[in-house]
Order: structure tokens, then sequence, then C-alpha cells
């Protein structure tokens, strides 16, 4: 077994290896933070909870709605990713380690998950999902969380690969980022980054869109899978004014009113034939592995922690009042474009004057008064297992951690 001290080493927010200990702890205290759900009735068989399929379980929201929907559903299933395994010279992905921290707490749990990583947008990864849920899950899928944010996607009919970009439409942006040199030190930038172009804004729909998620409804509904009452959501967001431009104004945003518009015609849909529902889920800010690839989210994130402080909705919180509105445990609360809204904590109006005060008067000089740089920049190492309370991190760490087997 491979065993080796790990330190943090970057390339601005993007780390070269992960810590498993670190990231295993992490996802222990994501579990500790989600609310208890209400006892089950008497006489509920153990590990007989509703059938689901998490596609992008491993980061982000979507391991907030794989822990959530856990612990406030009591869900079985399968669980879909793509992560990398360690190597001699490598450790896995900080997604690889999560996904086995999970599947220890799920079959601590009783709960029947199986975890596969691969390419969510193939055919292939579809045929097995959907042989898994007739073979092992009686044949009948209740629920489908779809949280994916990946820079390609080949398309399994054309053959064609489509790239995403993070662009403005109509015209440069100019915005303030946030960024930190070799030590640590920040500093608030100007960056400018040019329009859409040619096709950029179809190859990133293409992407991050609807299509996916469709096909995937397509493929299950076509094997006869789809239980009575479906329900799938789509996890979604639509940020702060300050970041629009390059972000829900932008090709991401093009993308995300894509995602949007094939909920309502997939519910439409999915109402007529299992008398079932999809909707989009619109998250609030969180630190993730995607965001902080976005110019100015960083800045954003970080400013609107330095407002609310613990006030901050964390994503595993989020995400168990979607598994309640989802399962009926709370009322569907939905906006008027059919969409349920987890993100209202971030978006009042005295919230965003607050901020926007702050991203005035941002500057290198002034950044640390304003932002909550400690919570942010801990935030980021922790995506990666670093900074994580409780772990000794001059001890030396095995790597090799295996792929989760079948919990149960």
């Amino acid at each position: 077994m491979s065993e080796r001290v790990l330190i943090p080493r970057n390339r601005g927010f993007l780390f070269l290896d992960s810590h498993p200990a670190g990231c295993e702890r992490m996802v222990a205290d994501m579990w500790q933070a989600c609310p208890d759900a209400e006892p089950a009735p008497a006489g509920a068989p153990d590990g007989a909870g509703p059938v689901a399929l998490i596609i992008g379980s491993s980061a982000g929201y979507g391991l907030a709605a794989t822990l959530a929907g856990l612990k406030r559903a009591g869900i079985r299933g399968v669980m879909v990713s793509f992560e990398k395994a360690p190597t001699g010279r490598r450790t896995g992905t900080a997604g690889w380690y999560r996904t086995a921290a999970t599947a220890d707490i799920a079959r601590a749990e009783g709960r029947d998950l199986v975890f596969l990583n691969g390419d969510a947008f193939s055919d292939a990864m579809k045929d097995q999902v959907a042989d898994l849920v007739e073979q092992r899950f009686g044949g009948r899928l209740d629920y489908l969380i779809y949280s994916v944010a990946a820079p390609r996607r080949t398309d399994p009919e054309s053959g064609a690969t489509y790239a995403s970009v993070l662009k403005p439409i109509g015209g440069a942006n100019r915005t303030k980022t946030l960024v930190f040199d070799d030590q640590g030190v920040p500093e608030v930038r100007e960056v400018e980054t040019g329009p859409a172009e040619g096709d950029d804004v179809e190859q990133t729909v293409a992407v991050m869109g609807g299509a996916d998620w469709e096909r995937w409804i397509d493929h299950l509904d076509g094997r006869g899978l789809l239980g009575e009452g479906f329900a799938t959501a789509a996890l979604s967001y639509i940020g702060s004014p300050l970041t629009a431009a390059i972000y829900r104004q932008g090709t991401i945003g093009a993308a995300k009113a894509h995602l949007e518009a094939t909920a309502r015609t997939l519910s439409e849909r999915l109402a007529k034939t299992v008398g079932g529902r999809a909707v989009t889920s619109v998250n609030g800010a969180a630190v993730t592995q995607s965001s902080t690839a976005i110019p100015g989210i960083a800045l954003y994130t970080g400013l609107l922690r330095g407002v609310l402080g613990e006030a901050v909705v964390p994503p595993v919180h989020q995400l168990a009042a979607l598994w309640d509105q989802l399962t009926g445990a709370a009322p569907l609360a939905l906006d008027d474009e059919d969409r349920i809204r987890l993100d209202d904590w971030e978006l009042t109006d005295e919230v965003q004057a607050a901020v926007a005060e702050r991203w005035a008067a941002a500057t290198t000089d002034t950044i640390a008064g304003l932002a909550d740089l400690d919570w942010f920049r801990a935030e980021v190492q922790r995506l990666y297992g670093f900074s994580v309370p409780g772990i000794d991190y001059t001890a030396a760490v095995a790597t090799d951690v295996p792929w989760p087997g079948h919990t149960s």
C-alpha cells in the first residue's frame, strides 16, 4: 500500500494532488451537518427507500445531493461520476476519495448504493445504469438528480465533440476577480474576457444545456424504468447581477436557459406518461471546483461570505431542502418559471446591495477587510482534502484507496 506525506501544491485554484484522509473527513463533516430526517413510519422495512440515480455524485452540489438523499430520503440506487484513479505518481482525484467515503457512509446506513465511474454522456453508461435499475433495484426508478459540469461532451449519435466556453455574449466583459500569489497573498485584478464568437454559444449549450439530461430520460423511459410519480431535477444557478455578464447573460447562461426549457418540456411529457415532474433547482453560491474557474465568482463568493458570515447556506442544507420538496416532505415551491429556488437567502435586495457596495470598494489594499479570505482559502483547499480540521497533515497517508464495490 502506497503511503505518502501530502502537502498542497497548486496552480491557482487547481491542486495537483488530493488528500484521502482529508476528503474522507470532509464527507463525514457534510454528513453530520445535514439535518436529520423525520423518523420513518412504524413498520417501514430497513433499506427499502426510493430508488435514485444521481449523475455527477462526487463533487459540489451532486455530492451534497447524494449525502442529503441518503439522510433525508433514505435513497438507494446508482451514483455516477467521472474520476481518476490513484497512480504511482499522482493521488486519485478528490472525487475518487469522496466517493469511497460516501460509500462507507451508505454501507453503515444499510443503503444499497452502486457507484459507477465513467462518461455519463455515453450510451454505454446509460445502458449500464438501466441494467442495474432493472436487475438490482426492481425495475423502477423514482428520482433522478442531474448535476453535471463538464468542459466537453461527445454526442453518442453524431460522434461530434462539443466544447463549452466561459464567454460573455455580444461584447467583451471586464470584471474584477480575486487571485492569490504563490505565498497566498490576495490580489484583486481586472480581467477582460472576449465575447463569444462563431458557434461558441451552440457548443456550450450542447455540453451544459439539457440535451444529455433529456437523453437520460429517453433512455430510461424506453426501458420502461420510470416509476409512477417519477421526479427529476437538474441543478442550476442564476447568481448575482455582479456576475451576470460572464455567467447568466453569457454562454453558460444560455446553457442554463436551455436546461430550464428542457425541464418544462420534460415535465409536460412525464405528467402524461407517469404522473411525474421535471424541474430545475436553482442553488445558491458555493465554493466548488467548477465555480472557481469563472472570472469574478471567487471575489463575489468571498464578499458574500463577508456580508453573511455563518448565514451562508451550505450545499448540503440546500439539497436537503430539495429532497424534502421532491419527496413531498415539504411543499413544492416553484417560481413563475417552474424552478425550485434554493437561492433566496443570497439574492435578497439587502444582501445584494451590501455585496455590491463591497465589490465597488474592493482593491488589493482593501480586500482583506471586505471579504472572508480565510474562509474562502480554506474552502478551496478543502475541495482537495486539505485544511480540514482534525487531520494530521504531517502523517503519511495511504493513497491507493480502491473504488467502492457494491454497498450491500
